[in-house]
């Protein structure tokens, strides 16, 4: 059963890391003139704010890159990581407030042949979303997107009410204190095929 976030009133006014796991088995779509491509999201990380979460982009304040994760919640938040890849993520917490949800991993449940096309046409059913830039390519999601409304023209989320069976660990690929087990907001889908495998910190920073 899904819900259409935009009827789930204050679903997103709390912080990520109470939203992120709750967002597992969501349903996120981005519509085109080439049609729709909706993702069964599996696999998510949470990030607080200001002086919160070292690992976190909003961690010393507010800057004109930041800025969209100190909006109202449910939009867009897009970055690009090592200078090639896009990542997004969902604002959570009320306006003013930096927090959001990064999307890790999904499955591509509908606009299959879509997401191959921009992901490669012998990609695996199961590798076409696995890890953040793989998400946000086979999604086609821009860098441009960032503060797109999650529940405007471009963008649709359903939010899933069946049980999940969530499993934790330390987040991925974050260096520093914010890659600590004090940070145990990895979130993803226990035996899901599609969740991407755990990968050590790398010599530098998320942001």
């Amino acid at each position: 059963m899904f819900t259409p976030a935009s009827n789930s009133s204050g679903f997103f006014d709390r912080t990520s890391v109470e939203v992120a796991p709750e967002l597992l088995g969501a349903r996120l779509t981005r519509h085109s003139a080439l049609g729709h491509i909706t993702v069964r999201i599996t696999e998510v990380e949470a990030y607080l704010g200001v002086g919160e979460d070292p690992g976190s982009h909003s961690f010393r304040g507010q800057t004109p890159r930041n800025a969209v994760m100190f909006g109202p919640p449910l939009h867009l938040y897009t970055y690009f990581t090592y200078g090639m890849h896009v990542c997004a993520n969902i604002v959570c917490s009320p306006q003013g407030q930096s927090s959001a949800v990064l999307l890790r991993a999904g499955e591509v449940v509908e606009g299959v042949e879509q997401a191959r096309a921009n992901r490669g046409e012998h990609v695996a059913l199961r590798d076409l979303a696995r890890g953040p830039a793989r998400l946000t390519k086979a999604m086609a999601i821009p860098l441009s997107d960032g503060g797109a409304s999650m529940v405007g023209d471009v963008y649709s989320l359903e939010l899933s009410d069946d049980v999940q069976d969530v499993g934790t660990s330390v987040r991925t690929g974050v260096s520093g204190p914010g890659g600590s087990a004090a940070y145990p907001w990895r979130f993803f889908l226990v035996g899901d095929p599609t969740v991407s495998p755990y990968r050590a910190s790398a010599p530098r920073k998320r942001d």
